[in-house]
Formats: C-alpha cells, structure tokens, sequence
C-alpha cells in the first residue's frame, strides 16, 4: 500500500509540474496564428500578390500594379472584389519597404516568437507615423500653458490676499485712499520666490526655443569675463561684483533684490568672493550668533 500511495503521489506531483508547461503550450499554438496573421491576415503577402518570396521589388510594383487595374474599385464595381483590392494594397504596402518586409520574411521564418513579431509589426505601422518633433512640441505648449495658469492664478490669489479683498470691491463703497493703495500696490509688487509675475519669456517652451540664443549669450558673458577681469585685470563692476557676492553667498536672485542698498553695499565691500574674507565673515558670523545667546 505505501508503495501505491507513493507512486499515486509522485504521478500527482508529475502531473501538476506539467500542468502550466501544458497550459504555456496551449497559449503558445493560440498566439502562433496571430503571429502569422498580423501583416496579411489569413492570407500570404506573397500569394495575394503572386510572386515569390525571392521577388526583388520591381517585380513587386509590377504585380501590384496588374492585380490593381483589375480588381481597384473603379474598374470592378464586384464588392469581393474591392475587398481583394483592399489586401492586394496593404500586401504592397509591406512588401514594397525593406523594413516591413525584411520584418514580415522574419515573422514567417519564426513563427514562434509571436510577442516579438508583434511588437514589431506595431513598430512599424504606428511608430513611424509619430513625428516625434510634433509630440516635444504639443508637450512643450501643454507644459508652458499650465505654467502660465498656474503663474498667473498664484499671483492673482497672493494679491487677493495681501489686499484683503479690496481690488474686488462692489460699486458703491468709498474710493480707497490713494497712499493706501499705493503701498499695496508697491507690496504686491514685490517678487517673492516661487510667486513672480507671469511672463512669456519664463515659460518652458520658450526657454526651450531660446536655448541656441542662451547658450551663446552665456558663452559670450563668459569669455567678456575672462578678458575684462583675467585678462586685463580690471576691478570688478558694481553689477559684477554683487553677482559675486550673491553666490558667494548662495542667495537666490529675488531674495538679493529686497535686500536694502545700505546691506548690499556692506557686503560687496567685504569681497566675500575671496577665500580669506568668506572664512572671516562666516568666523564673525559665528561670533555674533555666540553673543546674541
């Protein structure tokens, strides 16, 4: 009896190992037609034209354009006709271009490699017919678009907010004081990281358009730097020099910008570009923040 069970559970075992191999090769002859049927259908790309699989493509032309004269619906009004015109045209189609062709003699000479051949018939007909220039473009006004609302509506609601609603006042309440609104205005104004006046020339696409120009316009920057201030060895410009200091510094552009004069001046003077002074400053720094505790 134990020789019986154990032989009725190594046939068990045997059986539910083959099981998915069984499955799998089920799968597999269900694809393989379709492997062979996603260029002509059912049908033979070679046959639906008559010629053979060694045709060069004048061969090719000349069979399509006999087959055509006769079955293309203008000539044959029969509707078994046209549809014969319709697989006799899409057969040229393939094999008249030595990709698809040189893809459709691989499907027929690999039948089982189905997921490939798919692959690549869909590569073929649909891949090529995306310009990939036209897809970077629509992605690129999409993106500024966005960008631009987004600007836009971010500044909108900060000046909805700064104001306390005043810009929306209804008909009827008394005119603000002009002081008043000025300063408002002045402080909506003012550009704050991440929320700055939407502008055209901030948008992704046309940054992306102006980047042959940007790239020169750096180039240029760079090499006036290199000859006014290592070549010709000459002091720093005040701009030159608060750029200088800026970096030194990391501080973002908008954030430089509302820093008072007297504070900009302070710091350009101490030539924070140079080593020595930055070690200094930042050794005062520490100094500072030691006695204010």
């Amino acid at each position: 009896m134990s020789q019986i069970g154990s032989a009725s559970e190594g046939s068990n075992s045997m059986a539910a190992a083959a099981s998915p191999r069984l499955l799998l090769l089920v799968l597999l002859l269900l694809l393989v037609p379709v492997s062979n049927a996603i260029y002509c259908d059912e049908d033979d790309c070679y046959d639906l034209l008559g010629v053979k699989q060694d045709a060069n493509v004048s061969e090719i032309k000349k069979a399509y354009y006999k087959l055509s004269l006769k079955h293309h619906p203008d000539k044959n009004p029969d509707p078994e006709s046209r549809k014969l015109f319709v697989k006799i045209a899409n057969a040229y189609e393939i094999l008249k271009d030595e990709s698809t062709r040189g893809q459709y003699d691989y499907a027929i000479a690999h039948p089982e490699e189905v997921f490939y051949n798919t692959a690549q018939y869909y590569r073929a007909y649909y891949g090529h017919k995306t310009d990939p220039r036209a897809v970077l473009i629509g992605l690129l006004l999409i993106i500024s678009v966005f960008q631009y609302l987004n600007q836009f509506g971010r500044l909108k609601a900060l000046e909805f907010e700064r104001t306390g609603g005043i810009s929306s006042k209804k008909k009827g309440h008394k005119q603000m004081d002009k002081k008043v609104e000025e300063v408002l205005s002045n402080e909506v104004e003012l550009q704050i990281q991440g929320v700055e006046k939407p502008s055209v020339w901030r948008l992704y696409g046309v940054q992306f358009i102006l980047v042959p120009y940007s790239i020169g316009k750096v180039l240029s920057w760079k090499f006036c730097w290199f000859w006014r201030y290592r070549i010709k060895k000459l002091p720093y410009a005040w701009e030159d020099a608060c750029y200088l200091t800026r970096t030194s510094l990391k501080i973002p552009a908008n954030t430089w910008q509302n820093i008072d004069d007297y504070r900009k001046e302070n710091l350009v003077m101490k030539r924070l570009w140079e080593k020595n002074n930055m070690e200094r400053y930042i050794a005062e720094m520490r100094k500072e923040s030691k006695r204010r505790r």
